[in-house]
């Protein structure tokens, strides 16, 4: 794995002050928010990007609510947020717009993917393993319904699992469903 490293630089947010530093990954940038003094076993979150839910506000998901949680958490248990550059359970913003249409056409959100020719997810977390372990991080409290983001991380141990529970809405109880149902999260 031929990963550069960026230098480490400040960011201080409506969260709280944080430390950044980002991981290229081929074409992929992946950023790590994490607390000054990082908990002996921190409380970390896995978040893939979804520029819709996370920047737009989109109410079709729950990732924006779940990565502002997170932040939240991060900033009061000394944790870290792992922010991977794998938008659209990495079917990239163009297919995840087309995937959209389809939904407004009935499909969910599996069905729509397998429509476009993809895999339900696409996302893989070996990078989430070489970052830990840069940072020196062997034992987390994993915030995540994800149990594939539990399976990933077998050279880590994960002391507990944190759920992480968003409230539903109307627009996105389909997908939660599908989340819960089709893809095993543990909602």
């Amino acid at each position: 794995m031929n990963i550069e490293i960026s230098q480490e630089a400040n960011l201080p947010s409506k969260f709280g002050n944080f430390k950044i530093k980002s991981f290229k990954e081929g074409e992929k940038e992946h950023l790590v928010i994490y607390a000054k003094d990082l908990a002996d076993i921190p409380t970390v979150r896995v978040h893939s990007e979804c520029l819709t839910g996370d920047a737009l506000g989109s109410l079709k998901c729950d990732c924006g609510e779940q990565l502002e949680y997170a932040l939240k958490l991060a900033s009061e248990q000394n944790g870290m947020v792992i922010y991977l550059r794998q938008e659209g359970r990495d079917i990239g913003l163009l297919n995840k717009v087309n995937a959209y249409a389809l939904q407004d056409k009935g499909l969910n959100t599996v069905e729509a993917n397998h429509q476009l020719g993809f895999k339900a997810d696409e996302r893989t977390y070996d990078i989430v393993t070489f970052i830990l372990k840069y940072f020196n991080i062997k034992k987390i409290n994993l915030l995540t319904n994800n149990p594939k983001k539990v399976e990933s991380l077998a050279d880590i141990e994960i002391v507990k699992r944190v759920p992480i529970i968003i409230k539903s809405n109307k627009h996105n109880e389909g997908y939660l469903k599908v989340k819960k149902d089709e893809m095993g999260h543990l909602l």
